[in-house]
């Protein structure tokens, strides 16, 4: 059963419940109608289709897009056939596809500005002979339909996108994680991995941000004329808070990338800053790592984010007494390592990595 739940939160799964429902109905509903119209009852589930997607806000949107598009398409096919019949067929169409295109540079029509050119082209190859029944037809159904797919989205589970934005800050997690821990190895080692090395982690990293980013808008997106929006406000405040966190960690580590991989800190005289410094910006990067392991507290009592974050506070008390305490104004490697702890600090912030007891 539970396996049965996960399946259903999936996006596509519940889209396609959704579609499928959705089109039924309509097709179900169109039949019933005068014999003008259910005999053309297969453009009903089409407008459905259309008009269900990810977000109730996204399918009202591409609900009324696509049916003013396709009447846009309609009367000017109309209008430019009345206006063109002693000219060749071949010049008319012409004609009408090149004028449909401009009106789909309107930006108010978004993705579903093709359906202009498709409606044109579909009026003056069939619907020519009757031209009011066609639009009748067409378009009254697919309005219809559409209507039906966004009743059906904001009704059957209205999705909140959650699932995704969760799994999605998951991977960018392990991923800052560990590149903060492989980080702290090389500091620690005194080694430095190769700078394509470091240039693909951080591709890897930038396209998990991306998605990560992406995610957290749909959900956004998905509160707006949700239903469910009130029932699921918390879980969607923590994809944002987790989300930004992440991506403040992410600057840091562009920070050290250019620190461990170019200023070579074990060679450039980091260490002179007092004795053990590279130690202790290891260690302060390791905690940060273990603290973005662990997002969350798993009740009043002490428990493993607290240690953590004890730990991460801690090691950065100590690398902050040792910059305090150092006279190295012009080392190239004391810059760098300030502006790395003013960025761990930022992250602990970012992060809410504060001592609770």
């Amino acid at each position: 059963m539970r396996e049965l739940v996960e399946v259903l939160r999936r996006p596509w799964v519940q889209r396609g419940v959704r579609a499928s429902v959705a089109a039924g109905l309509a097709w179900q509903i169109a039949v019933l109608l005068p014999p003008t119209l259910s005999d053309y009852a297969y453009y009903a589930p089409l407008g459905a289709v259309i008009a269900v997607h990810p977000t109730v806000a996204d399918s009202a949107g591409a609900a009324w897009r696509t049916v003013a598009a396709m009447f846009l398409g309609f009367g000017l096919a109309a209008g430019v056939y009345e206006l063109t019949r002693e000219v060749p067929n071949a010049f008319t169409i012409a004609l009408i596809v090149a004028l449909a295109i401009v009106v789909e540079q309107w930006r108010l029509l978004r993705e579903q500005a093709s359906w202009v050119s498709f409606a044109a082209v579909l009026m003056i190859t069939v619907g020519t002979d009757d031209p009011g029944a066609y639009v009748l037809r067409y378009g009254g159904l697919t309005l219809l339909g559409a209507a039906v797919g966004v009743a059906v989205t904001t009704v059957l589970f209205p999705p909140m996108m959650l699932t995704v934005a969760v799994d999605r800050i998951a991977v960018t997690r392990g991923l800052v994680a560990a590149h903060l821990v492989d980080m702290a190895d090389a500091v620690r080692g005194g080694t430095v991995p190769d700078p394509h090395d470091w240039a693909r982690r951080g591709a890897a990293l930038s396209v998990a941000l991306d998605r990560m980013r992406t995610a957290e808008t749909q959900v956004e997106r998905a509160r707006r004329a949700n239903p469910r929006a009130a029932r699921w406000q918390g879980a969607a405040d923590r994809v944002r808070e987790q989300s930004r966190a992440l991506d403040r960690v992410a600057v840091l580590i562009d920070d050290l990338t250019d620190l461990v991989a170019e200023f070579q800190p074990h060679r450039r005289g980091l260490d002179r800053v007092d004795d053990g410094t590279g130690w202790v910006l290891a260690d302060a990067l390791s905690s940060l790592a273990l603290v973005v392991r662990i997002p969350y507290h798993h009740g009043p009592g002490r428990d493993a984010r607290d240690d953590a974050v004890d730990a991460a506070v801690g090691s950065l008390d100590r690398l902050t007494q040792l910059l305090r305490s150092s006279e190295v104004p012009d080392d190239e490697g004391f810059f760098a390592l300030g502006a790395v702890t003013v960025g761990v600090r930022r992250s602990l912030h970012a992060l809410e990595a504060h001592p609770r007891h």
